[in-house]
């Protein structure tokens, strides 16, 4: 869900590469949220795809989150998705159209996009990025230049993230 235009702003912006088939990413919600709570408007969350090779279904889902972004349930569908990891591990892209049914979206469409590929280079585009500033896991965070890897431990990461938002919020410096 990344909408890498130039367009300069005040906002500080925290990437969280993530993988719909991750454990640690679904452990990783409550943070993800109660940035969300504290911030609103002025933190911009934006998912990057990170889709690890040891989860089958990791690629189908971050291309489902994409649907989901363009249908306007990008965050829902996400969450969703990540409250089920081990039934995702066990049913793979039809639970991915089931989540989107259940929240409103249109299935079929999903259905098509997941066939047709739409979102394959979004997905490949955040990866690569990903790659290229040093991520090697999920879920990792980037806020104001700073890479955070919460692969390893979530301990204190929302406080660090809180930390740098602050700072940057306070000098003007998104």
């Amino acid at each position: 869900m990344s909408d890498s235009s130039a367009v300069r702003t005040d906002t500080p912006v925290l990437d969280v590469w993530c993988e719909l088939q991750c454990p640690d990413c679904r452990g990783a919600l409550d943070d993800v949220r109660a940035l969300r709570a504290r911030y609103g408007d002025r933190l911009e969350l934006r998912l990057r795809h990170f889709p690890l090779e040891k989860h089958q279904h990791a690629f189908a889902a971050a291309q489902a989150a994409e649907e989901a972004l363009e249908q306007g349930k990008g965050w829902a569908y996400v969450e969703a998705v990540l409250e089920r990891v081990e039934e995702l591990d066990r049913r793979g892209e039809p639970l991915l159209v089931e989540v989107a049914r259940e929240l409103g979206l249109d299935a079929e469409e999903f259905d098509t996009a997941l066939i047709d590929g739409r979102h394959i280079l979004v997905v490949d585009a955040d990866q690569a990025e990903g790659k290229a500033i040093g991520v090697t896991g999920t879920p990792t965070y980037v806020v104001g230049g700073e890479r955070l890897d919460g692969g390893k431990s979530q301990e204190g990461l929302r406080e660090r993230i809180a930390d740098i938002v602050d700072r940057l919020l306070a000098d003007g410096t998104a």
